[in-house]
């Protein structure tokens, strides 16, 4: 699989990995869950009008989008729960707390305050019955919700987290999923981010470290067999 952080590491940084053996596989576990976390239209934006959308990732969201659709279609189809995240924030900015010592409230409703169009799910995907949605308000999909219940009480042992942006929320549920203990694997076709090298970047640090970065047809391919097994 070509990776898009290989450009940015020197012979040096190479041997570092070798030296320390960085990036090995931990593998898929037996009890798989799919998180997908803030696909939201105020992320992905509209083709053609991604200067409307203040937070838009632009094509690389939407082309994320179709590849996280066909990881949600397969988890249903063999039964595999889904777990979607939303991030909304108050209108009246009450509970975004310290982010807005780093950005603006923004007035608009194509990004994230609660009840706008922004905030909603993009359509191409579905949570079938037995799926859950619910509503965070920090980067991490774990952080003050009830998602490591749901995983507890499901017996979940592997997280396929996709959605984005890859350097924000994406990367912090992944730490923190791997702070519980939880297999992290990270479909690299399914999760996406507005810059380019932050999206590289933090593939990077997190298949060094927490993660399985790989293949989309890997993870379905998987998915797939855990169908096959059950049948």
């Amino acid at each position: 699989m070509t990776t898009p952080w290989q450009s940015y590491l020197s012979e040096q940084d190479r041997a570092v990995l070798a030296r320390g053996k960085f990036g090995r596989r931990m593998g898929f576990g037996r009890r798989p869950a799919v998180v997908v976390i803030d696909a939201q239209k105020y992320m992905v934006g509209e083709a053609g009008r991604d200067a409307d959308w203040p937070s838009s990732c632009g094509e690389a969201g939407r082309q994320a989008v179709a590849a996280i659709a066909e990881v949600v279609g397969t988890a249903q189809g063999a039964g595999v729960p889904c777990f979607f995240t939303l991030f909304e924030i108050a209108r009246d900015g009450s509970d975004i707390g310290v982010y807005r010592r780093k950005r603006d409230l923004l007035d608009s409703e194509h990004w994230c305050l609660a009840g706008s169009e922004g905030a909603q799910l993009v359509p191409e995907l579905q949570p079938a019955a037995g799926d859950v949605v619910f509503v965070k308000k920090k980067p991490s999909g774990f952080h003050g919700t009830p998602l490591l219940g749901y995983l507890v009480d499901r017996g979940i042992d592997t997280l396929i987290v996709t959605g984005g942006a890859t350097s924000n929320c994406v990367r912090a549920t992944v730490f923190d999923a791997a702070s519980w203990n939880f297999r992290a694997i990270v479909p690299q076709e399914a999760v996406f981010d507005r810059i380019p090298i932050s999206h590289a970047v933090s593939l990077f640090d997190m298949d060094r470290q927490f993660a399985d970065v790989l293949p989309l047809a890997e993870v379905t391919a998987y998915l797939k067999g855990l169908k096959a097994d059950a049948e």
